[in-house]
């Protein structure tokens, strides 16, 4: 008997409860800090109300999702920090990076940190301490919304124009921290400035008296995969520095993902 042959529609099609379970858990991660309630996630992932119950309760049998008896809201549970670590355990790219973290912290004395791209989050997957006794302290697993930041004006500076005006669109950015706080005149001149020089930076807006500078890694396809960030109470004035020993970081990952990074970075970047 000869074996089944797939055809490419049947080997794409999705199974429906599948996929709005993880529109559900996509959800609740955006959305950490709100506690939506059923009818929320149920509007935002376009399914009845008893759907999306009987979803949230198998979640919520494996830990998936926890909801809160009294306010009736629901958030992610722990049993996704199991595969979140067990991810981060066993992946080669973290392997790969160390060693460049480890050659920018010697040079710079501060904390490296590699983060992964991965929906609308960064996650650090990867960091070397710097030497200072004080420093800043970030896990490895924490993740930030993907327009945080030095890292968010590097991700969106060398995203094609179509992808970084969908990006723009949206009615909360967290480039400056809070979004009340954003400034888009001054955001695209940061972005202009970071295409340039082949690195952004954050001034103290998302936490004062810590500063960082970060440029974005990208794979074989010219997609972003990453970003390389450095951080660390080190004064304004080293930022000049610093930033294009991070962006030299991040090319050397990129490279080693297969890109060729003439074609994503500004050549002079590489010079100073």
């Amino acid at each position: 008997m000869k074996k089944r042959e797939l055809s490419n529609n049947n080997y794409a099609e999705m199974v429906p409860a599948v996929e709005q379970a993880c529109k559900i858990l996509i959800f609740l991660a955006k959305e950490s800090g709100g506690r939506p309630r059923l009818t929320d996630i149920c509007r935002e992932v376009g399914i009845h109300n008893s759907k999306g119950y009987s979803i949230l309760n198998t979640l919520s049998k494996y830990g998936l999702v926890q909801r809160e008896p009294i306010a009736k809201t629901y958030r992610l549970g722990p049993g996704l920090a199991y595969f979140g670590r067990r991810v981060l355990q066993g992946m080669d790219l973290r392997k790969m990076v160390m060693p460049h973290l480890e050659t920018l912290s010697s040079q710079t004395g501060e904390t490296s940190l590699f983060g992964l791209l991965s929906a609308e989050q960064v996650f650090i997957i990867a960091k070397q301490e710097g030497d200072h006794l004080i420093g800043v302290n970030i896990d490895i697993g924490h993740r930030f919304h993907m327009t945080a930041g030095a890292h968010g004006k590097a991700i969106v500076s060398v995203m094609p124009e179509a992808q970084r005006s969908k990006i723009l669109s949206r009615k909360k950015l967290y480039f400056y921290g809070d979004p009340v706080k954003f400034d888009p005149v001054r955001l695209k001149a940061e972005i202009e400035k970071a295409k340039a020089l082949g690195f952004a930076e954050d001034r103290g807006d998302l936490q004062p008296g810590i500063n960082a500078v970060s440029s974005a890694v990208m794979d074989h396809n010219g997609s972003v995969q990453g970003c390389v960030i450095l951080i660390g109470t080190y004064p304004e004035s080293k930022i000049p520095e610093f930033g294009p020993l991070v962006s030299a970081t991040a090319q050397e990952i990129s490279r080693e993902l297969g890109l060729g990074v003439k074609d994503s970075y500004n050549t002079q970047a590489c010079a100073l």
